[in-house]
């Protein structure tokens, strides 16, 4: 089922302009920088973190991320992605992002637990933006539905069997973020 999003109002904040913690190849805090300033080639390494929701039945809940997306729009991805503040609690922001981006709450879930870190640097051809991230990978189980996704972030949702999901990506890659399978990979090993 799609689900498309164009009802919802739209976060209005800038979130270019918010710091992020730079890091370095294990993960240490090196310093901040905006958001935009990371994501300017040639990319510098900060911490981020996806999360990527099941239903019950095992399948994968994707977004399509909105139009207006500064980094691979209209593309098909992982529940949420975002940033931790620096020093903030890694899980916290994704919970917070769940609910900004989704309307998901905590209530809607089971527990968020972190399924290990992926590591990745992506170039979009189109903006010309660089996807450089530490990237904490949370997993949980969705009871429900997604009923309030921000049509800055979102474009459409929807549910996808794992196996299918790989060979859709395997075929059709430029569909798809350029960490999907990575993300989803670290959060089937949890």
């Amino acid at each position: 089922m799609v689900t498309n999003m164009a009802g919802a109002a739209p976060e209005t904040r800038d979130r270019e302009q918010l710091p992020v913690e730079l890091v370095d190849r294990a993960g240490r805090p090196l310093g901040t920088c905006t958001v935009l300033k990371a994501h300017t080639a040639p990319g510098r390494l900060h911490r981020a973190f996806s999360v990527v929701l099941y239903d019950p039945a095992g399948r994968v809940l994707l977004q399509q991320r909105a139009a207006v997306k500064t980094r691979f729009a209209r593309r098909w991805s992982n529940a949420c992605c975002g940033h931790p503040a620096p020093g903030q609690d890694v899980a916290a922001a994704a919970m917070a992002r769940l609910t900004a981006e989704l309307g998901v709450t905590a209530a809607q879930l089971t527990p968020l637990t972190e399924a290990g870190v992926y590591r990745y640097r992506a170039d979009d051809a189109k903006t010309k933006y660089v996807e450089y991230e530490w990237d904490h990978v949370f997993r949980a189980i969705l009871i429900g539905g997604v009923t309030a996704a921000d049509p800055g972030e979102v474009s459409e949702v929807r549910w996808a069997s794992p196996g299918p999901l790989a060979a859709e990506i395997a075929e059709r890659p430029d569909d798809f973020t350029p960490w999907l399978a990575g993300v989803l990979d670290r959060a089937s090993e949890a």
